[in-house]
């Protein structure tokens, strides 16, 4: 399982992949909203996403785990 933890605090902007949706290395995941800049989060690999702990608009912490996926 490949864990996607957050690097900074911030506000969830946009959720672009949900339970079930295959992704490619470098897909974008989501996006964090931190002082004003846009942050992509991308997939580090091939694989299915299994499970996303964020929601839009909610506030996020450092470390949060914010999406489960497995490799392909």
């Amino acid at each position: 399982m490949i864990k996607i933890e957050l690097e900074t605090g911030g506000s969830v902007w946009k959720i672009l992949k949900k339970s079930g949706d295959k992704v490619r290395a470098g897909d974008t995941l989501f996006i964090l909203e931190v002082m004003k800049m846009e942050v992509p989060y991308e997939s580090p690999a091939d694989g299915t996403v299994e499970s996303v702990y964020i929601s839009e608009g909610e506030t996020v912490e450092e470390d949060q785990l914010a999406l489960e996926m497995s490799p392909q």
